[in-house]
């Protein structure tokens, strides 16, 4: 037996590294971010390795980027690179020479681990050889990987009810690992499918649904490029999507014109140097925004409201700035839509967005002859209560404008992990579409389950709470990425059985269940073989096309298995190999997955035959097809103010990356636009409230939340005089998802309020 040690860190360690601060940048990439991509990716690969690699890495018959789903050029990719900063180094992070293997796991206890911080976890190297975690034992020991499916399946049929188990989804799956996992989920007889959207884009799924008829966005990259106006809300592109910056360059280069609305004035919405264009090295690259509106965190409804205020007055006047023949014609509720804007007070919408109104009035100006209108969100909408009604508010401008169903206009909310959109479009849902059941029963013979299942938050409380007692993951990180961290982290401790199927060590690993499973999968960037053969795999971009992905690399150990090869041998050794699905045939051939899928799901015809030169999948509201709807037409949509009634004392949080991490992994510890480097435990503040708390630069304090009596801390954070409205705050997850309330969330998707937290300061 393995003595006794203390309990696990849930959360990153509170030590602090050293903090230096400078100007934060006026542009975003140029050679600066050339030389900071090719420095990672040689110090995790080789210059060779990575040079070579780097020039496949989303291009034709190449594979996919492991990072973000922003969409590749239908037509010619850049010979220089079609990869970003940032999607060089996730690249570094999965490509990287470092393994993580028996010996580290025999010399370095679950315990120890756990007090590294979140950065040195990730920079541990990659995992080799399936591992198990046995009760009562404090390391990590190497499992045969029949014995570890018969474990699992032994385990699954245990249970007195499917619904006691938990079968969470990552963004990075493909669409043959994400359609096969659903599969055997549904055959095993549950729908407890939480997914990584439920804490990201969720909101934008649902608003999308009932206002325009699909959960996804409408437009296209070549739109961007055509666009009279992108307005970019509640996102930072230049750090979570810096290949989206060249596709507004575009858009600036063909005239059109760019209103940015966010809290935070972030480099890459200022100016941007591309790096792939000679010119921008010798000027002072291209000024992307037009108008900022820095307005209030959460108040993007009242800005909103005043813009449309502002243009409704100037149509009822003139006429001809809402497309009133769209209007009639494709829309319901428009009259209740202009009514609820006129209740309102102008001045009042204001003061609430914070925004000065010349300011506004500079927007309004850009917005009134436009047309071909693009709205481009992310995490800074959707991570709210009233995250739907902020999408549905969006939806509400274009719908006036008759911006959407038209080249150059539309709908964009921009997703996060490569994969999360396809993830969702192969079957990771939690309530069961009846369609795609109806034709899982006519092509596999079996009835799956049609009980609505489980969504992230809703699993989380069941393990809490002891009614579900196995968990499962495809992939992710899960314990950080999630709200509420001290609380999930118990969710899963009161577990029997934990299995994580990675490429990567990362925190949830060392929160253990009674006994946890380490799964080692190839990474998106490698070869893989089976008999000699090479085989692919398929993505959904942000933009809803399918595209072929395979890895050039040869594999981090000769022991990895392939995510549909995991879970095909899970499905089998849980249902046994008589069950009607040929489980393992589907394993071996891909094509047969991809057949498969064009049987089932809509839109997928043709799939396997089409993979590899990529198709686009049908989408009603990018043709202007309402039909689905009621009465066959767009839905305009009354929402509410946000009301958040703050005591003194008290700000409004919203969490964020730095520009040295994607989603829970980090690659550094600098956040080089913001004038932050080698230290993550920083809150960004307004100097007035700075001075009405007594509080100077670099003063550490405790971040406080209190929601329905229970109090939350978060300790030991620099503070950073920034330019962020008063009242407002900024600090990185995951260290601030400690203050996140589980039991608070978006109405209508259940989207953790983690951009809207209310807190105190305290000093440290």
């Amino acid at each position: 037996m393995d003595k006794e040690e203390k309990k696990v860190q849930v959360v990153a360690p509170e030590k602090l590294t050293g903090i230096k601060l400078t100007q934060p940048t006026t542009y975003a990439a140029g050679i600066t971010g050339v030389k900071v991509a090719m420095d990672h990716a040689i110090k995790e690969m080789g210059a060779v390795r990575a040079f070579q690699t780097l020039m496949k890495m989303n291009q034709k018959n190449g594979f996919d980027c492991p990072g973000c789903a922003w969409p590749d050029p239908d037509d010619k990719r850049s010979v220089l690179g079609e990869y970003c900063e940032n999607g060089a180094k996730a690249l570094a992070e999965e490509a990287t020479l470092k393994k993580v293997g028996i010996d580290f796991f025999a010399q370095h206890s679950i315990q120890e681990i756990s007090t590294w911080s979140d950065y040195e976890i990730g920079k541990s190297g990659r995992l080799t050889h399936p591992m198990i975690l046995k009760e009562g034992k404090n390391h990590y020991e190497k499992i045969e990987w029949q014995d570890a499916f018969e474990l699992i399946g032994k385990e699954l049929n245990k249970l007195d009810s499917p619904n006691e188990a938990i079968f969470y989804t990552s963004g990075r799956s493909s669409n043959e690992a994400a359609f096969l996992y659903a599969l055997f989920i549904r055959a095993f007889g549950t729908n407890n499918m939480p997914d990584c959207s439920n804490m990201c884009h969720e909101s934008s799924g649902v608003a999308l649904s009932q206002t325009l008829g699909i959960g996804k966005g409408s437009v296209t990259l070549d739109d961007l490029h055509k666009a009279d106006v992108v307005m970019v809300i509640g996102q930072n592109p230049g750090t979570n999507h810096p290949r989206m910056l060249s596709a507004l360059q575009n858009c600036k280069n063909n005239g059109g014109k760019i209103i940015t609305i966010n809290p935070l004035a972030e480099a890459g919405l200022k100016k941007f140097k591309n790096p792939q264009k000679v010119v921008d090295y010798f000027t002072g690259g291209t000024t992307l925004t037009d108008v900022f509106l820095q307005v209030k965190i959460n108040q993007d409804v009242a800005l909103l409201k005043s813009i449309m205020m502002k243009l409704n007055q100037m149509d009822e006047s003139d006429g001809d700035i809402w497309d009133h023949d769209f209007i009639k014609n494709k829309t319901a509720n428009y009259q209740e839509l202009i009514q609820d804007l006129k209740s309102h007070d102008l001045q009042e919408l204001i003061r609430q967005s914070g925004v000065d109104e010349n300011e506004i009035n500079d927007a309004v100006n850009i917005l009134a002859p436009a047309k071909k209108i693009i709205i481009c969100w992310a995490m800074g909408l959707t991570q709210h209560k009233n995250g739907v009604e902020n999408i549905k508010e969006c939806v509400n401008l274009l719908l006036l404008k008759g911006s959407v169903g038209i080249d150059g206009g539309g709908t964009c909310p921009v997703r996060g992990h490569s994969n999360v959109q396809g993830d969702r479009t192969v079957g990771i849902v939690h309530h069961p579409n009846k369609e795609s059941s109806k034709n899982i029963e006519r092509v596999f013979g079996f009835k799956p389950a049609m009980e609505n299942g489980l969504d992230t938050v809703g699993s989380i409380q069941a393990m809490y709470e002891g009614k579900a007692k196995i968990f499962v993951a495809l992939g992710g990180n899960f314990v950080p990425a999630a709200s509420d961290t001290y609380y999930t982290a118990q969710a899963l401790q009161n577990c029997d059985l934990t299995v994580s199927i990675s490429t990567k060590l990362n925190r949830t690993h060392l929160i253990r269940g009674k006994v946890s499973l380490i799964l080692p999968t190839l990474g998106r960037s490698e070869k893989d073989h089976f008999e000699g053969k090479e085989r692919f795999v398929t993505v959904e971009n942000s933009m809803g096309k399918v595209h072929a992905s395979q890895g050039k690399l040869k594999p981090a150990s000769k022991h990895l298995m392939s995510e549909p090869d995991i879970v095909a041998n899970i499905a089998e050794a849980t249902l046994g190999k008589k069950h009607v699905v040929p489980w393992m045939a589907m394993a071996k051939d891909y094509g047969l997955i991809r057949e498969k899928i064009g049987e089932i799901i809509s839109g997928f015809k043709g799939y396997n035959k089409n993979a590899k030169d990529g198709f686009y999948l049908p989408n009603n509201a990018r043709e202007g097809d309402f039909s689905k709807l009621p009465g066959g037409k767009a839905q305009f949509t009354v929402c509410k103010l946000p009301n958040h009634q703050l005591k003194e004392n008290e700000f409004i949080l919203m969490t964020i990356r730095s520009h040295d991490q994607f989603n829970t992994t980090i690659y550094g510890l600098h956040d080089r636009y913001r004038g932050i480097q080698n230290e993550r435990r920083v809150i960004f503040m307004n100097p007035k409230d700075m001075d009405k708390l007594s509080l100077k630069k670099l003063d550490l304090v405790d971040l406080i939340s209190e929601y329905d009596g229970i109090e939350r801390k978060a300790n030991k954070f620099h503070i950073i005089p920034y330019e962020i409205p008063e009242g407002n705050l900024a600090s990185y997850f995951p260290e601030t998802n400690v203050l996140v309330p589980i039991n608070h969330f978006a109405d209508g998707s259940r989207t953790p309020i983690s951009k809207s937290v209310v807190v105190r300061v305290a000093g440290h």
